[in-house]
């Protein structure tokens, strides 16, 4: 079965009581976005699904897929599937929104993720320190940080039994060898809790949006042995760069161009060494903490301190 049909048959269970439509009309769908517009997977199936969603009537969290899978927190990489999990409730926050009823950290042994559970979903609450079957939740990503969000249709289970939350701390010594596309000054959705970057003024979830600013730096620094891609915030990329976003968006303004942001940054990172500390979502390691380094005078040494890390 080709991938397409896959993704075709998936979005064919969730809609296939609410609408009339058949997995040909779904899988056609996807592969004129796919092939004639050269649209990535995982937005052709984020646009289908929306025209499914308008076309019923219905909200993304009233649907679930037929075939959510348990996963472990380091195996989320993918954002818009959904999943089982088994986790403990690390920390609560309190939430910056009425439409959100909770907010914190999972744990399991390997590693952690932050969840969101809607308001209007009206589940149960959760309590630091439990420990969770959580059935039925959706994954999300931001800056390569995945979280989890639990709906109308998620199941929780608390379990009578503890677990070992596991570390996922990272850090990286290395020289920056390359800055990737969307570094920069870059402009993200500015509905409530979407967080997508917008392509050509297009968010994949809302459409054509007016945009908010924001600031990073999505860079690839090698240790020797491996290149770890590392994303660097507005903030991170301040300390590493000294340009702060309002900067940022006077020098784009000034040049009537966005690109002479990364190319500044570029100028100034690229072959420099840094140690990097952060958490590691999926492939990223977010940088929370920076120190630059001198280079060393002997490239051998770089591979030779990697490898006793």
């Amino acid at each position: 079965m080709s991938d397409v049909r896959q993704h075709a048959e998936d979005i064919h269970d969730q809609f296939s009581e609410h609408v009339d439509v058949s997995v040909d009309d779904v899988e056609e769908r996807l592969t004129t976005l796919v092939d004639e517009y050269k649209v990535p997977m995982g937005e052709a199936r984020r646009s289908v699904t929306n025209h499914y969603l308008e076309e019923a009537g219905l909200e993304r969290e009233d649907i679930a897929s037929s075939s959510s899978e348990t996963v472990e927190i380091e195996e989320i990489d993918e954002d818009e599937q959904w999943v089982d999990l088994t986790a403990k409730v690390i920390e609560l926050w309190e939430p910056r929104s009425d439409s959100i009823a909770q907010v914190g950290l999972l744990g399991d042994p390997t590693g952690t993720i932050k969840f969101t559970k809607w308001a209007k979903s009206e589940l149960p609450t959760l309590d630091e320190g439990g420990v969770y079957r959580l059935r039925n939740v959706v994954t999300d990503e931001y800056e390569g940080r995945y979280s989890v969000k639990l709906n109308s249709t998620t199941v929780i289970e608390e379990l009578e039994e503890d677990i070992e939350v596991g570390d996922d701390t990272s850090e990286i010594e290395g020289a920056m060898v390359d800055m990737q596309s969307g570094s920069g000054l870059i402009k993200r959705c500015p509905h409530e809790d979407c967080t997508y970057v917008l392509q050509n003024g297009r968010c994949p979830e809302h459409g054509e949006v007016e945009g908010e600013f924001d600031l990073r730096i999505k860079g690839v620094v090698d240790d020797g042995l491996d290149a770890h891609e590392v994303i660097f915030d507005a903030e991170a990329t301040e300390e590493l760069t000294g340009i702060s976003l309002e900067e940022a968006k006077e020098m784009a303004m000034d040049a009537l161009d966005t690109t002479v942001v990364a190319d500044e940054i570029a100028d100034q990172v690229i072959g420099t060494y840094y140690r990097v500390e952060g958490p590691t979502f999926g492939r990223y390691v977010l940088a929370d903490d920076i120190e630059e380094l001198e280079a060393p005078a002997d490239p051998e040494e770089l591979l030779i301190k990697a490898r006793s890390m």
